[in-house]
């Protein structure tokens, strides 16, 4: 009998290709957001006012790459910038009707998955692997020595 796959960066790798690529189709179908635009959605939601650097923080991404999907969700018409109240050359973001209703209707599929995945991991192996992940999402990782 082998052991099993201890190969956690592969194995996170594998398991959010996966899971992004599923979720990615389900909720286009439901809600025509992809799952970066349902994360950037929730920030902005929970943050109204976040500025992109705010976002890109919130999102563990670059700003460069916040500016490209900030930039899919104003021209969705599920976002909008107004100008910072105290930094000119800042703008904030806050969520449309449209980027609401957007929410709302992936809240489902959102609901859908946990629900899935409760009963895939059992609720304490659920608790346990959302608890790592927020752990790991967290983690500065030490730098190699060479």
């Amino acid at each position: 009998m082998s052991e099993p796959d201890q190969r956690l960066y592969f194995l996170l790798q594998r398991a959010a290709h996966r899971l992004r690529t599923a979720s990615d189709r389900r909720l286009v179908a439901t809600a025509g957001i992809t799952t970066a635009q349902l994360g950037a959605l929730f920030a902005v939601r929970d943050e109204p006012g976040i500025t992109q650097q705010g976002l890109a923080r919130a999102l563990g991404l670059r700003e460069s790459a916040v500016t490209g999907l900030v930039g899919r969700l104003t021209g969705a018409g599920l976002v909008y910038k107004r100008a910072h109240p105290r930094e000119h050359r800042a703008v904030v973001l806050e969520l449309t009707e449209a980027g609401a209703a957007a929410l709302d209707a992936a809240q489902p599929e959102v609901d859908r998955f946990n629900a899935q995945a409760r009963a895939l991991l059992g609720e304490e192996g659920f608790t346990r692997t959302a608890a790592a992940l927020r752990t790991l999402a967290h983690w500065e990782s030490p730098e190699t020595e060479g």
